[in-house]
């Protein structure tokens, strides 16, 4: 390990550069008419490199099995705990580049590539995120790199943190489009446009979801625009600009969890870590930790991984979960090297559907075949809430909270009123977010009661979301999701799409929820970006935040509301 004053980022100077070379543009050619994935070049003169490694996570003593293909003569590898202080961990100067094809289905069933390096991890390293760069010089000057990581899960010996963080890589893997498809588009079935519903983690990650140079535009209408002007998207302008993954920042550690790291690092929190992976195999891991936490974008869940969550809150654990749109189930095979989700196709794709594991069907947990709200886990759903500020979805709307009940232990200290907004400015209430249906009586919001919803939900802030993009007509208009999750969640939920389905979920919600569940309680801020509010200081979310993760890391709860 080296010493942490002489720490170099791999990724300083120019990385990345093609050679130049031009080609027509059509006049109907735009970003969301070609979409794209990530690929091995494959030119014998160019050089690049890829890797990734046998699992995603490993406990301390345990050995990294490193796959690789280069086309590089020599390369270059790192390995970082990535946190407020980086500490370089493993390098290898110079591996020799081994050329290996990759598969046509490589998003479905691995890359297959060589075994090019082993390493055995210290039997104390300490538990985290730790970044993966391989790269290798070109002869322009330049370099290339690529990113990957492996988790360090806590064991007795090395476990340091009252909170357990769990990194959401399922859906870090329903947005990985590495060798051609993901859960949303791709190179699948007859066409080879279609995504695909089986993906392997047996493959690197897109460019964008480990690392992000800063300023990388987030989901979010910024500025808002002005009376009368065009939708804009400029995180897919970005990446279709820099070469960056289409979906980079849907989801990952760099557009979410690291921003929470840093800043929970910078005010004194330890943190043990490990992936929804880990969660699903070893839930005993929570056990050890009065508190875990989920941040940023955790769409897709397996119904093993909900179960753990439940009976750990039950026993008297504490969530904190500061992310949204809990909305997919999904199944691991292979002992984890392989994710399933059908997705919208579930009840005609999913080979489970007719069977008496039709509940374990790969769709939305709201489905009329699965019915296990998502309320039951985390207070509030995917389907009562999605999107906010940015596209044709209210990019004039709400960018923070409307506080209801200040007077929740959860506000103490900010001086917060009733009506009060939080967040604006920083922008923390966007791109996705989670809710529930809701009713006012007295001024203050109330869930209306639904089959599988806990009673004890508290609602304390909220502010409007919707489901469909509104599409007023101007010149040269052109919308991105437009009405298709609309769509496709009602037939779900309902069975069939009527106006009467779409005009009941069309407009949903954002909630700050409390709940109780058996011994323990449940805070959730269902929004994506609630971590822009700790990266941009705004004092109120800085200090809910420390409210809640101090008072879930106390030795004994205290009484709900109080």
């Amino acid at each position: 390990m080296t010493d942490k004053r002489d720490f170099q980022a791999p990724e300083s100077g120019a990385v990345n550069v093609a050679p130049r070379k031009v080609r027509a543009m059509h006049a109907d050619e735009h970003w969301g008419s070609q979409p794209w994935y990530e690929a091995p070049r494959e030119a014998p003169d160019v050089p690049e490199v890829y890797a990734y490694t046998d699992a995603m996570s490993y406990d301390p003593g345990d050995e990294v099995v490193f796959h690789a293909s280069a086309t590089a003569k020599t390369w270059r590898l790192q390995v970082y705990r990535d946190g407020l202080e980086p500490d370089m961990v493993h390098e290898v100067e110079a591996l020799g580049g081994v050329f290996a094809p990759t598969p046509v289905d490589a998003y479905r069933n691995g890359c297959g590539w060589p075994v090019v390096h082993r390493w055995k991890l210290p039997s104390d390293l300490r538990s985290g995120f730790y970044r993966v760069v391989s790269s290798c010089d070109r002869t322009n000057g330049g370099r290339f790199v690529q990113h990957h990581f492996f988790v360090v899960r806590p064991t007795a010996k090395t476990r340091r943190a009252k909170i357990l963080m769990i990194l959401p890589t399922g859906t870090w893997t329903a947005y990985n489009d590495f060798g051609g498809a993901n859960h949303y588009f791709g190179v699948e079935g007859p066409n080879r446009d279609e995504p695909s519903p089986v993906l392997s983690l047996e493959r690197p990650w897109t460019r964008g979801m480990v690392w992000l140079p800063a300023g990388a535009p987030r989901i979010c209408a910024d500025p808002a625009p002005e009376m009368g002007d065009a939708p804009r998207y400029p995180m897919k302008e970005w990446a279709f600009a820099n070469g960056f993954g289409q979906y980079y920042a849907a989801a990952g550690w760099a557009q979410f969890d690291r921003h929470f790291v840093q800043w929970a690092e910078r005010e004194g929190y330890a943190l043990d870590m490990i992936t929804q992976t880990d969660l699903h195999y070893r839930p005993e891991l929570l056990d050890a930790y009065p508190c875990v936490t989920i941040i940023g974008h955790d769409e897709y869940w397996t119904w093993e991984m909900r179960e753990a969550i439940e009976r750990y809150v039950e026993r008297g654990g504490r969530l904190a979960r500061f992310g949204a749109n809990f909305l997919w189930q999904i199944r691991l095979e292979e002992g984890g090297r392989r994710q399933v989700c059908h997705k919208f196709k579930a009840i005609h794709k999913d080979p489970v559907v007719g069977t008496d594991r039709a509940h374990r069907m790969t769709s939305a947990w709201e489905d009329r075949n699965v019915r296990w709200p998502g309320a039951s886990t985390v207070g509030v759903n995917g389907a009562r809430g999605l999107y906010a500020s940015w596209g044709g979805f209210a990019p004039n709307g709400q960018r923070g909270f409307t506080v209801y009940r200040p007077e929740h232990w959860a506000f103490a200290g900010t001086g917060l009123h009733y009506a009060d907004v939080f967040g604006d400015k920083q922008h923390i209430f966007a791109y996705e977010v989670d809710g529930l249906d809701y009713t006012f009586r007295n001024g203050l919001p109330f869930p209306v009661p639904a089959e599988g919803q806990p009673e004890t939900i508290e609602i304390l802030a909220m502010a409007p979301a919707v489901l469909a993009e509104d599409e007023p007509q101007g010149d040269g208009f052109r919308y991105y999701v437009r009405s298709s999750d609309h769509e496709g969640l009602v037939e779900c939920i309902t069975g069939e799409v009527t106006s009467e389905g779409l005009a009941r979920y069309k407009y949903g919600s954002g909630m700050m929820v409390h709940m109780t569940r058996g011994k323990g309680e449940v805070l959730t801020a269902a929004t994506c970006e609630w971590v822009m509010g700790l990266k941009r200081g705004d004092p109120f979310t800085q200090r809910i935040t420390r409210n809640v993760l101090d008072r879930f890391t106390s030795s004994k709860p205290a009484p709900a509301g109080k």
